[in-house]
C-alpha cells in the first residue's frame, strides 16, 4: 500500500510504533475526549439556550395587554421631513387611552407617519398601565430561540475545544521537554554536544 505525503493516517496515534510515546497516546485521548465532552456540552448549551429564549418570549407575551388607544398627536420632528425629503415609516406619537381601573393615561409611542389624530390604535400595556412595545410574535420568537440556542451551542461547544486544546498542548509540552536528558544521553554516545 502507497502511502501518499502530507496525509494523516486516522489513529495513527494508536498504532503499535516503536517512536510512539506515551505522550502521543495521551494527547490523542485528550482530542477524543475534548471533541466528545465539546459535542456534548454544545448540545446542551444548545436546548437550554433555545429553551430560555422561549421562555423569555412567552413571559414577554403573558405581560402584555392589549388595549385600543386614541391618537392625540405626532410629536414634531416624528413626521416626515418635507426640507430633507426623508421619510421615515414610524413616527412617534402620544396617545391616550383607559386602563383597567378606568383610569385615563396618556403615552407616547410609535405610530405610521401619515396617522391622524383620533386614529384608534392597538396599544399594549402592562399590569400597572405603562404601555410597552408590540410582543414578540411566534416566528420571531422561534427566530429567536434557534439564534440563541445555535449561539450557546458554538460558545460552549469552541470553550470546551479550547479547554481540550491547553490540556493537549501541556501534555506536548511536558513531552518536549522531557527529551532535553534524552538527547543529552544519546547525544553523548555519538560523540557530539547539541549545545
Amino acid at each position: 500500500m502507497r502511502k501518499v505525503r502530507g496525509c494523516k493516517v486516522l489513529g495513527w496515534r494508536w498504532r503499535d510504533n516503536p517512536l510512539r510515546r506515551r505522550s502521543d497516546v495521551l494527547e490523542a485521548w485528550i482530542v477524543l475526549a475534548a471533541w466528545t465532552f465539546a459535542a456534548v456540552v454544545a448540545a446542551l448549551a444548545g436546548i437550554l439556550g433555545a429553551q430560555l429564549s422561549a421562555r423569555a418570549a412567552e413571559r414577554d407575551r403573558a405581560d402584555h395587554r392589549p388595549v385600543t388607544a386614541v391618537l392625540v398627536r405626532i410629536l414634531p420632528g416624528g413626521a416626515p421631513d418635507a426640507v430633507s425629503g426623508v421619510r421615515y415609516d414610524r413616527a412617534l406619537a402620544t396617545v391616550r387611552w383607559r386602563d383597567g381601573s378606568g383610569t385615563d393615561r396618556t403615552g407616547t409611542m410609535e405610530v405610521t407617519p401619515t396617522s391622524r389624530a383620533g386614529t384608534r390604535l392597538q396599544a399594549w400595556t402592562d399590569g400597572h398601565g405603562r404601555l410597552l412595545s408590540k410582543p414578540v410574535g411566534p416566528a420571531e420568537a422561534t427566530t429567536r430561540a434557534v439564534l440563541a440556542g445555535t449561539g450557546a451551542a458554538l460558545t460552549a461547544g469552541l470553550l470546551a475545544l479550547a479547554g481540550g486544546q491547553l490540556v493537549r498542548l501541556r501534555v506536548e509540552r511536558r513531552a518536549t521537554e522531557a527529551w532535553g536528558p534524552e538527547w543529552e544521553r544519546i547525544d553523548g554516545r555519538w560523540g557530539h554536544t547539541t549545545g
